[in-house]
């Protein structure tokens, strides 16, 4: 898996200081206000956070050696990244980046369904994208009535799934 993993995008500044607007890319802008240190280019330079707050549904931070508007300018656009092994998950929640592209099968039969795509958040429960080789994307509920089974580390996830979200489920 990878070490580091892409947490947010840096959309703007705030004020005259330096702080820096970030587009949270985690289940909430809190989770991104937990690091003290984040860093840019994959993963290869650490930046120290002074301060992170919500706000709206952006992050405000503040980073060492970043101190106005100017520097912070220069950061627009930029890709922050978190180290995985800072972050703590409850137990049966993944990173979305560690399922994309893992195979989803029949719980049952063995039946390959194709690769898990995407993940869309409603907010209540998230929402599963797979393609299959026809290339037509099919979507489901990560609910634990149709996930029975969820393995990154061996790349695929087990599903039993309701009539019609594959032609040929029952």
């Amino acid at each position: 898996m990878k070490p580091f993993l892409q947490i947010g995008k840096i959309v703007g500044t705030q004020g005259i200081h330096g702080e820096l607007r970030v587009q949270p890319w985690c289940d909430s802008p809190a989770f991104l206000c937990g690091f003290s240190t984040l860093y840019l280019e994959d993963g290869k330079t650490p930046v120290q956070v002074r301060s992170a707050r919500v706000h709206k549904n952006l992050v405000v931070l503040s980073l060492e050696g970043v101190d106005s508007i100017e520097q912070g300018d220069l950061l627009r656009s930029r890709i922050l990244w978190m180290r995985r092994e800072d972050a703590r998950l409850e137990s049966g929640k993944y990173f979305v980046q560690d399922l994309i592209g893992i195979a989803v099968k029949d719980a049952d039969s063995g039946v390959g369904y194709g690769t898990l795509t995407d993940v869309f958040s409603t907010g209540r429960t998230d929402i599963y994208e797979v393609t299959g080789e026809d290339k037509v994307p099919h979507l489901f509920p990560a609910i634990a009535q149709i996930v029975i089974r969820t393995d990154p580390e061996q790349g695929e996830m087990l599903i039993r799934p309701i009539g019609g979200i594959f032609d040929d489920a029952d």
